[in-house]
């Protein structure tokens, strides 16, 4: 097994080599599928990749999907629940409008369900749902090796942004469940969506549910927490956005639009000039000539 740790854009890719196949869990960004090529050629050195498992369909996780099903004629798993939807395209219910993200179209072969075993590299793991950040999120759990990929259900220090809570449908009592499943089943080693792999399990849990019941408290902190990180995911993807653009995109992106209608009720320039020296504050960000930055 070998983990590609990406920057923020891209999701981590884990790949798994041996048994019947080799098995690509995650594909990263669409903006970095040249590198996740490059990355993944590197390590089959020749010999052919034969499936795309996706813990779940956020655009960093399977922007790549496309690319590397054209290079290698790769079969593609998604959770069941999202069969219909990529089926039918509609970028709309796949979040990817919602969002103001990027991700090619691509076909699949074949749907996982909780509770479902597969069979990735030599060892035999078990999907289990991860609802929270997106209600049809998958773990895969090696009980074996006790390895479990975690997709955003756990990082180190956190988890994914709660996005039903902004859409107002429920996701923090879900979070909560998840972290529950994790803590019980005593891994050794979680492979995050985002970061490195990580060992001390317990202690990433307990930061967890300590940020779960901050965000909990007060829906708005959740709101604001979401704007601010799909604002940095644009500037990660273009680099730079003018100011004048950045209003615009909280008065367009629907779910910048849902956040400031359910939870954080100010004018599309209001909201833009917080979140703009929110992001200045943390360090994400700097205004130069007119413009929004990263940094």
């Amino acid at each position: 097994m070998r983990v590609f740790e990406r920057g923020w854009l891209s999701a981590n890719n884990v790949l798994l080599t041996g048994g019947d196949g080799t098995t690509l869990v995650d594909s990263g960004y669409v903006s970095h599928a040249a590198q996740t090529l490059a990355l993944v050629g590197h390590a089959l050195q020749g010999r052919p990749l034969a499936r795309i498992v996706n813990t779940h369909l956020h655009s960093d996780h399977c922007g790549g999907n496309a690319a590397l099903q054209e290079a290698w004629g790769c079969r593609i798993a998604i959770p069941a629940a999202e069969a219909g939807k990529v089926r039918d395209w509609d970028e709309a219910a796949l979040s990817y409008r919602a969002t103001g993200q990027q991700c090619p179209r691509f076909t699949f072969d074949e749907t996982v369900s909780p509770g479902d075993l597969l069979h990735m590299g030599d060892l035999a793991w078990q999907a289990l749902a991860a609802p929270g950040h997106d209600p049809h999120a998958l773990l895969f759990w090696c009980a074996q090796e006790r390895i479990l990929i975690a997709g955003d259900a756990l990082w180190q220090n956190g988890f994914g942004v709660i996005f039903p809570e902004l859409a107002g449908e429920p996701g923090f009592d879900e979070v909560g469940a998840t972290l529950d499943l994790i803590a019980s089943l005593d891994a050794q080693v979680v492979v995050p969506g985002h970061g490195a792999p990580f060992t001390d399990v317990g202690a990433a849990v307990q930061r967890a549910r300590a940020r779960l019941a901050y965000l909990s408290a007060d829906p708005v902190r959740n709101a604001e927490n979401g704007v601010k990180v799909l604002l940095k995911f644009l500037l990660l993807e273009r680099r730079e956005i003018a100011l004048a653009e950045v209003e615009r995109l909280f008065d367009t992106v629907p779910m910048l639009v849902l956040a400031r209608q359910r939870f954080l009720p100010r004018p599309p320039a209001e909201l833009a000039r917080w979140a703009v020296r929110a992001l200045e504050k943390a360090g994400a960000a700097r205004v130069r000539e007119g413009w929004l930055v990263d940094a």
